[in-house]
């Protein structure tokens, strides 16, 4: 029954995200046709109760105007999208290990350091906008860094580890993995968000969390049949555009350059070669030379 709920609810998500401003009338409509109605129109009072259903268990707010007609505010889109999916795993992911019962140990699942221990911290700060307060042992430090007053904008998942982006009360702004913070805990001070500033404008453009102030390129990297099909089924960035061609695929991307893109890159191996811009290619060839340089007194 509940996982009935959860289809019903993504596909009121996604025929508003497809339509972009519908009506009620055409939503009826259209449920009418869908495999969800069971022949039973959609009732006045069942769509409030799905529209609140969608707000808590996706955090997603449908909006209407002055005129009836419903939306999701465009910047949230990909937001969006992200946390269906999220939502989608997870669901599925707890579903697999409850049908296993006593046989769930022939499940392996990756581990995502610190989620338990500091994320409900975290996100009780973020929702009142109060500054925390932790040690963080960074990998580039010998000792602790002790007394971190910090305000949380945005919190990131990559490769299995928790980000959080935000600005130190002495100045800056900074991004601490949760995996590396030892103590934590919510401070007195408030903070005020910065106006118009969502997740989306400082991750939009990168691949990764590594942030950075330089221009939107246009990335090109060729890739042979066999890692097209990888890409297709997982993307490296939203904004990803294929040419096919008999033998290879070409691959372009509108990004910032920074570590990340740099190190995916080099996770495909030979199997991708940068075409454009020319600073990435520089980029890859030096971490290539610095890679081999391990290995010259072999």
């Amino acid at each position: 029954m509940a996982r009935n709920l959860l289809a019903k609810y993504i596909w009121i998500i996604d025929t508003i995200l497809q339509y972009g401003k519908i009506s009620k009338a055409q939503i009826r409509e259209l449920w009418m046709k869908s495999q969800y109605s069971d022949g039973i129109p959609l009732a006045d009072r069942t769509f409030y109760n799905y529209r609140r259903a969608i707000e808590s268990t996706f955090n997603i707010e449908i909006l209407c105007t002055d005129s009836g007609y419903y939306y999701i505010e465009k910047g949230g889109v990909q937001r969006v999208r992200n946390i269906i999916n999220w939502k989608l795993y997870s669901s599925a992911a707890s579903s697999a290990i409850q049908e296993l019962g006593h046989e769930s140990d022939r499940i392996e699942m990756e581990e995502v350091p610190s989620a338990r221990t500091f994320l409900p911290t975290l996100a009780e700060a973020m929702r009142a906008n109060r500054m925390v307060v932790f040690t963080y042992a960074g990998f580039s430090r010998s000792r602790p860094e002790v007394g971190i007053l910090f305000a949380p904008y945005f919190l990131k998942l990559y490769k299995q580890r928790w980000y959080m982006y935000g600005e130190k009360e002495s100045g800056g702004i900074r991004t601490y993995a949760l995996d590396r913070v030892t103590e934590m805990e919510i401070a007195d001070l408030k903070f005020k968000m910065p106006r118009h500033l969502t997740a989306a404008q400082v991750f939009g453009d990168i691949v990764g969390i590594t942030t950075t102030k330089s221009i939107v390129r246009t990335v090109q990297i060729q890739t042979n049949a066999t890692r097209a099909k990888y890409l297709r089924a997982l993307p490296l960035h939203h904004s990803q555009q294929e040419e096919v061609h008999d033998f290879y695929s070409i691959f372009s991307y509108r990004l910032k350059l920074n570590y990340e893109l740099v190190s995916e890159i080099m996770a495909m191996g030979p199997d991708v070669t940068v075409i454009a811009p020319r600073e990435l290619q520089l980029m890859v060839i030096d971490r290539l030379r610095s890679t081999l340089s391990n290995y010259n007194q072999l």
